[in-house]
C-alpha cells in the first residue's frame, strides 16, 4: 500500500489550530458571554468593569494549564487571548443600547485592557511579550480614540471619508456598518461608530444632523 504522508503534519497543524480557533469563540462569546457580552460597561464604565471577566478567565486558564500540555495548550491559550481582546473591542464599538462612553471613561477602559493584557503576560510566566503586543496591536490602535474630543472625532471622521471618497456631501457619510474584519483608528466608520457611543451633546447633535434622526430621538 502506497500511502503518502509529507502533509500529515501540518495538516494535523493546521487542524489543531481550527480546534483551537472554534474552543476559544465558544468560551468567550457563549460560556463567558454573561461577563462580557452581557456585563461589561453595562450602564457605565465605571459600574461594571473588567474585573469578573478576568476572574473567569482565569478560571478558564487554570484548566487549560492543568489538563493539557506544551504546543496545544499555548495554541488555545493564544487563541482564548485573541477572541478576549476581539470580544473587548466588539463592547466598544458594537456593545448595544446600554453602553455609552466619556471622556473619562477612556483612562478606566485602557487600565482594563492593560489588565487584560497583563492576565495572558502573568508577569512573564505566560505567553510571550511579542505575541501579546501583535494579538492586542488592534485594540491599542482604537483606545487613543476614545480619549479624542469629539469636535476632533468628527473632522477626522470627515476627512477619513474624504480620503476614500472624495469630497463628502449629505448623503456620502457611511452609516453604522455590520462589524467590519478588523476595526482600524483610520477606518471612518471605526471612528463614526465611537461617536455613536459618545455620551455627549456634541456627538449627538452630529449624529442626528448627519443623518437625519428625529431631534427627540
Amino acid at each position: 500500500m502506497n500511502i503518502r504522508f509529507e502533509l500529515s503534519q501540518a495538516s494535523c497543524q493546521d487542524g489543531i489550530r481550527q480546534l483551537c480557533d472554534a474552543t476559544a469563540h465558544k468560551v468567550v462569546f457563549s460560556y463567558l458571554s454573561h461577563v462580557l457580552l452581557d456585563m461589561l460597561y453595562v450602564g457605565g464604565a465605571a459600574s461594571n468593569r473588567v474585573e469578573p471577566l478576568l476572574r473567569e478567565l482565569h478560571s478558564t486558564l487554570g484548566v487549560i494549564s492543568g489538563i493539557m500540555r506544551n504546543e496545544p495548550r499555548d495554541h488555545l491559550i493564544t487563541a482564548l487571548m485573541k477572541a478576549s481582546f476581539d470580544g473587548f473591542l466588539l463592547v466598544l464599538l458594537a456593545g448595544g443600547p446600554t453602553r455609552a462612553f466619556t471622556l473619562q471613561d477612556a483612562q478606566i477602559i485602557e487600565n482594563d485592557f492593560r489588565a487584560l493584557r497583563g492576565l495572558y503576560l502573568a508577569n512573564g510566566d505566560g505567553l510571550p511579550h511579542e505575541l501579546v503586543d501583535k494579538a492586542s496591536s488592534e485594540v491599542k490602535s482604537v483606545l487613543p480614540l476614545l480619549r479624542t474630543d469629539t469636535e476632533s472625532l468628527i473632522q477626522r471622521f470627515k476627512q477619513a471619508i474624504t480620503e476614500r471618497q472624495g469630497s463628502p456631501t449629505k448623503s456620502s457619510f457611511p452609516k453604522p456598518p455590520r462589524v467590519p474584519a478588523q476595526w482600524s483608528a483610520n477606518d471612518p466608520n471605526t471612528i463614526l461608530r465611537v461617536l455613536c457611543y459618545r455620551y455627549d451633546e456634541a456627538a449627538t447633535k452630529f449624529l442626528k444632523k448627519t443623518y437625519k434622526f428625529p431631534k427627540k430621538l
